[in-house]
């Protein structure tokens, strides 16, 4: 098993292999498998680039979520309720904005990754609708701290998996964007463009 996820993980990041081909065969700890054992593969090779050329090593982490995030998605779940208020062009912007919020946030966060042990956590119901959304609990396991992270996974309409909101060492980024979100809506007196305008 070990030797045919490095071959997925290595054609995944040669581009041999499209993500899609896989996505429908594919559990939603598989997918989050697959795709996180990828992301730290891309910044195991890409990490010299941090601090050489920062914009390259962004676009290396970014172009492996973009496989398995559905930020269209996420951008639905930190908008919560003010979503309801938001047209589809406005949507699809935050989420182009997330996605590079959530690139920058996530590449700096792992760019410390030496190798340490993936671990992923027994599901917390293993009875559960195997349709429904389900959170995929790992462990980066090294050193004198462990990661935990937390991926709460999805179908979407095609049947696939994907990632809908991010827990990175106990902080819910889901969470903790809404309430970003919320504080600028109260500022910006509801004016979603005016939010998306001075989103940081």
């Amino acid at each position: 098993m070990k030797s045919l996820k490095k071959y997925l993980i290595t054609s995944l990041i040669a581009g041999f292999l499209p993500f899609s081909a896989l996505a429908q065969e594919l559990t939603a700890i598989e997918t989050a498998e697959l795709g996180v054992e990828t992301l730290l593969e891309t910044v195991t090779a890409s990490k010299n680039l941090f601090l050489t050329d920062r914009d390259s090593y962004f676009s290396a982490v970014e172009e492996v979520l973009n496989t398995f995030v559905d930020f269209e998605a996420v951008a639905e779940v930190v908008m919560s309720r003010f979503g309801d208020s938001a047209t589809d062009a406005q949507k699809q912007r935050f989420a182009g904005i997330l996605q590079d919020t959530l690139t920058r946030f996530y590449g700096a966060s792992l760019v410390t990754y030496e190798d340490q042990e993936l671990v992923f956590l027994p599901p917390s119901d293993p009875d559960a609708d195997p349709r429904a959304d389900t959170v995929v609990g790992m462990e980066l396991r090294g050193g004198d701290t462990n990661l935990r992270l937390q991926y709460q996974m999805f179908l979407n309409e095609n049947d696939e998996w994907k990632l809908k909101n991010l827990s990175l060492a106990g902080i819910n980024l889901g969470r903790q964007y809404f309430t970003q979100f919320s504080a600028l809506m109260g500022q910006s007196d509801n004016d979603i463009d005016e939010v998306l305008d001075s989103w940081k």
